[in-house]
């Protein structure tokens, strides 16, 4: 694995790499309350990479400089594309390009799939919406994305568990949910959660 600092308008980001790409590459972003340490995103990739695909993890500047709040939404997203950009012209972002990540990441990931020219969106545990606030429902970032989509959603989820999120998803042609054992941090069996995403990237993608 190699990891390197990425300079971005809101400070350095970080970008973890591992695999040799032969697949595609696929880029994954961490939630509001934590790193691309997270179990999932650990398994995820691990997974991925070993099924033939360039992983990276990317710490949001945030995360990088030691803040403990996230930045609004749109500031995640400007972080977010000027790595995709650094990646890009170092030559890292080769063959399909998947975007994805955990709750906010998975926001990013679906905010940004569109003009980043992605293959697919990947989104582990998306927040659809606040706990015991379903009015406050985020659907539309979800049914914006034109690219097969995946959630992978846990059965306890209070941001939305996966009957919600199938519900938001009506109509979409390429949209699948995956409803795995867990709350929203997807840590009761990441082995089940990363089989569910190599899943989805053999149907969808299976180069």
């Amino acid at each position: 694995m190699t990891t390197r600092e990425i300079a971005t308008p809101l400070g350095p980001a970080r970008a973890h790499t591992i695999g040799d790409g032969t697949r595609g590459t696929l880029v994954l972003g961490h939630g509001a309350g934590g790193g691309t340490d997270s179990g999932d995103l650990l398994a995820v990739t691990a997974a991925a990479a070993d099924d033939g695909w360039r992983v990276h993890r990317v710490d949001q500047p945030w995360r990088v400089t030691g803040k403990r709040i996230a930045p609004a939404p749109p500031r995640l997203d400007v972080a977010w594309t000027a790595v995709l950009a650094a990646l890009r012209d170092d030559d890292l972002l080769t063959g399909p390009l998947v975007l994805g990540g955990r709750s906010a990441g998975a926001r990013v990931a679906c905010r940004t799939a569109t003009e980043q020219g992605a293959a697919g969106v990947l989104a582990l545990a998306f927040p659809l919406h606040p706990p015991g606030r379903p009015e406050k429902s985020r659907a539309d970032e979800l049914t914006s994305v034109r690219v097969p989509l995946v959630v992978v959603q846990g059965e306890t989820d209070a941001f939305g568990g996966p009957e919600e999120v199938a519900t938001a998803l009506a109509g979409h042609a390429h949209a699948s949910v995956y409803g795995v054992p867990g709350d929203h941090a997807l840590t009761k069996n990441v082995d089940v959660v990363a089989a569910a995403a190599l899943s989805w990237l053999a149907e969808t993608l299976p180069g």
